[in-house]
């Protein structure tokens, strides 16, 4: 029997919490920060789908924070989601070029918001390369997040305005724990995965997984909608032709 999607989130959180892996803000409710996440963000590197990039959509989650510095180090241009796109620029551009100050502030939340520009999906560079955070995987490709559903819908915000598509790879950095050995049930509006990487492993997933075309009203909340302006203004668009 497939257990939901919350039974396998719960079950993940609290292996990572009893076995001690968890570092601040700790795994319940959260994307987890894990010990060894600068190892796999290393690990990560090697990858020549990351070498080759340079224009990156990241998570703004602290397992993930030793990437976008990575990848400022090298130079790449990121693109970091305001928090549930709660603005009509929902996105923040933070270009090394630009950072006057310390690119490892620049990395944090709070740095990116100091030194990035807000920018629509409209404005955005094509996307090389996307990292995001999980809370479970398995080596098939599949993922869940928190439950928010943001970090798909930024995909399909992406895909809708032609800045991302079928081949952008998607990768997530995870600890050996996150990585189930069971299905994860999908919705067509899941993102899947190209690459998992652990502190241990580079898992090269096999694809063939299903990826959103686009933006799914159907399965929209009215509510969602109603809180994030960019889709509010896409849907009136759609609506008038």
């Amino acid at each position: 029997m497939v257990r939901s999607k919350q039974e396998i989130r719960e079950e993940v959180w609290r292996a990572l919490e009893s076995s001690g892996v968890t570092r601040f803000p700790g795994a319940q409710g959260r994307i987890p920060n894990f010990k060894g996440a600068n190892v796999a963000a290393e690990l990560a590197r090697t990858l020549p789908a990351w070498k080759s990039s340079r224009v990156l959509k990241c998570n703004p989650d602290s397992p993930q924070r030793y990437l976008r510095l990575r990848a400022l180090e090298e130079g790449k241009l990121i693109y970091m989601a305001i928090p549930r796109l709660r603005e009509e620029r929902c996105f923040l551009e933070i270009d090394p070029s630009k950072v006057r100050g310390s690119l490892d502030f620049a990395s944090s939340i709070r740095g990116a918001f100091s030194v990035g520009r807000k920018v629509t999906v409209e404005e955005m560079r094509d996307i090389d390369l996307i990292v995001c955070g999980s809370v479970a995987v398995n080596r098939q490709g599949a993922r869940l997040g928190k439950g928010g559903g943001f970090s798909d819908l930024e995909y399909a915000l992406a895909v809708q305005s032609e800045k991302a598509g079928p081949r952008t790879p998607i990768l997530t950095t995870a600890h050996s724990i996150q990585v189930v050995r069971e299905e994860i049930p999908l919705l067509a509006h899941d993102i899947t995965l190209d690459y998992i990487v652990t502190p241990e492993e580079v898992i090269e997933c096999p694809g063939g997984l299903p990826r959103p075309k686009g933006i799914y009203w159907e399965m929209l909340p009215e509510e969602k909608i109603g809180e994030v302006p960019v889709l509010q203004r896409l849907r009136e668009k759609a609506e008038k032709g």
